[in-house]
């Protein structure tokens, strides 16, 4: 009878969990580059108020201002730097959360851009380059530890119309070698 009692309780655990399938989406499976569109070069700052509120100005030299907006995703937000000059949007850089699956956001810039003209991969650490995706060149740098996740997105203009442009991205990087070598 016991034998009986197991074999039973065996089959019907068997028989309903094959009939049970649960589905986990990672978190980022649900955003779409369609959200940072209004941030590309050549867009208005009007129309990335309208969408993501107002942005609080972070830097002003001359007639060039620098933006940080901040996208919402599920219950989180991340900063967008956007660069204009008189209204119009240079370039942008996105920060974007590690919760989000490098996998995932990697293959939905190539699905929208083609597939990457440069990789480099220095440890753990890897950037991708676009260039000339209709005058624009777009930078992706994603990590892994445990997981892989994104660092950061950026899309700036290959030949900029301003004189003196400097995108967010060259310009945070020489930033960056001034602050280490100090």
């Amino acid at each position: 009878m016991n034998y009986f009692s197991r074999a039973l309780t065996s089959a019907l655990i068997l028989l309903f969990s094959s009939s049970i399938h649960a589905k986990v989406d990672p978190p980022n499976y649900d955003f779409s580059l369609e959200a940072l569109e209004v941030f590309m070069p050549g867009s208005t700052l009007r129309a990335a108020t309208k969408k993501h509120g107002k942005a609080q100005i972070i830097k002003k030299d001359s007639a060039v201002l620098v933006h940080k907006f901040y996208v919402a995703h599920i219950r989180y937000k991340f900063p967008v730097l956007v660069q204009s000059v008189s209204g119009k949007i240079t370039d942008f850089y996105a920060r974007l959360p590690a919760y989000f699956l490098h996998d995932i956001f990697h293959q939905s810039i190539i699905n929208r851009i083609g597939k990457q003209d440069i990789y480099k991969k220095v440890e753990e650490q890897a950037v991708y380059v676009w260039k000339g995706k209709k005058g624009l060149r777009h930078v992706y740098s994603g990590a892994c530890t445990i997981t892989c996740f994104p660092i950061f997105y950026a899309v700036f203009p290959e030949n900029p119309e301003f004189k003196d442009f400097t995108p967010l991205l060259k310009s945070m990087a020489a930033q960056e070698v001034q602050n280490v070598s100090k």
